[in-house]
């Protein structure tokens, strides 16, 4: 009865591990990369003029297709792609938003990075 207990135990430990291992893969797959956003919900959350979220629908359209091609790119690429995107985004958003809009923007994005495991 022992063994069969701790024969249950060690497959359901070795299970978990095994799920464990695939979810992390799966945040790692190209579906980590798509940054689309409700960009109205984005601007009523920065605060936005009309005038700023024609140019953030516009940056945040470029950035997605940016960090979509650093998904499907390969593997020693895909880092390098991704700083690239961002980079870029942060440099053409500070222009276009003002100083406390541009930190909360920072904000949204490093936690948006950080929940998909990208950073």
């Amino acid at each position: 009865m022992k063994k069969i207990v701790l024969m249950v135990m060690a497959m359901l430990s070795m299970t978990t591990v095994y799920a464990e291992n695939e979810n992390v893969n799966n945040v790692q797959g190209a579906d980590a990369y798509d940054m689309t956003v409700n960009v109205r919900r984005l601007g009523v959350t920065l605060g936005l003029t009309l005038d700023q979220m024609e140019a953030v629908t516009d940056i945040h359209a470029n950035f997605s297709k940016e960090m979509m091609l650093a998904g499907h790119a390969e593997e020693s690429k895909r880092d390098e792609l991704m700083d690239k995107a961002i980079r870029k985004d942060l440099r053409y958003m500070h222009y276009v938003l003002n100083q406390k809009q541009y930190k909360t923007y920072v904000m949204l994005l490093n936690t948006t990075l950080v929940n998909r495991g990208l950073k």
